[in-house]
């Protein structure tokens, strides 16, 4: 009733990839499978953790220890059977997010059909990988939303989507944005970001994680609205609105 069949069709035939399934980038599949998105491919090398109960779609008692991709492909086929679905429990680096993705689409391709990403969401939450993908994306032209930061804030009245260039109040897309231009990449990508400057208490450095340097505090929506907005980024671009 409010798309119509038409962009409904266009939704039917895209192929989403979902990079990241924690706190943004679950709602993001689910909002976007919902939506009515006819395939999806999802990346993710995590198992469901009992510390991400506090603000993650897939973390429930029941599902501690399991695959992340796991998990959220079947809660997806409980909403859509019809949905066709590629999973990667893969780690994304700048080495091998050319052929993850290359052969995520050739397991999706059928009947001699020839598949290519419609739209990218990146919701990885270190850098380097995030990197990777986004400029991948961006050098082949591929539409991309990018996550920022959720944590280290409360106020979901202050989330805002704007191209990358238009961010500001993140110490992530501070930072992204740095590295990027190193590659020439300055522009170009939409961003969902915060307003709202972080709570500096709710930051703590950290040893041994690869690719992180501290431990963010979150609240349990500030993820949820990001996610959201992922999605409505995704479905108005699949459906030319």
């Amino acid at each position: 009733m409010l798309l119509g069949d038409e962009a409904l069709d266009r939704l039917r035939l895209s192929t989403v990839v979902v990079a990241g399934l924690g706190g943004v980038g679950a709602y993001a599949a689910e909002m976007t499978a919902r939506a009515g998105v006819g395939r999806m491919i999802l990346i993710d090398s995590d198992k469901v953790s009992e510390s991400n109960k506090n603000r993650q779609l897939l973390a429930l008692d029941s599902t501690v220890g399991q695959s992340k991709t796991d998990v959220m492909a079947a809660r997806l086929l409980d909403i859509n059977p019809d949905l066709r679905i590629v999973k990667v429990p893969e780690y994304l680096t700048e080495d091998n997010v050319s052929a993850v993705l290359d052969s995520a689409l050739k397991e999706m391709a059928f009947a001699g059909t020839v598949v290519r990403p419609d739209f990218v969401i990146d919701a990885i939450d270190t850098l380097s990988p995030k990197i990777a993908l986004i400029a991948h994306c961006v050098h082949n032209g591929i539409p991309l939303v990018s996550s920022m930061g959720s944590g280290a804030k409360l106020d979901a009245t202050k989330v805002r989507l704007a191209d990358i260039s238009k961010s500001y109040n993140c110490p992530l897309a501070f930072i992204l944005r740095k590295r990027l231009r190193k590659i020439g990449i300055s522009k170009g990508f939409q961003a969902v970001f915060s307003e709202e400057l972080p709570e500096r208490e709710a930051i703590v450095p950290t040893e041994g994680e690869r690719n992180k340097k501290s431990q963010v505090g979150t609240v349990s929506y500030l993820p949820a609205v990001f996610g959201c907005i992922c999605a409505q980024a995704a479905v108005r671009h699949l459906c030319g609105k």
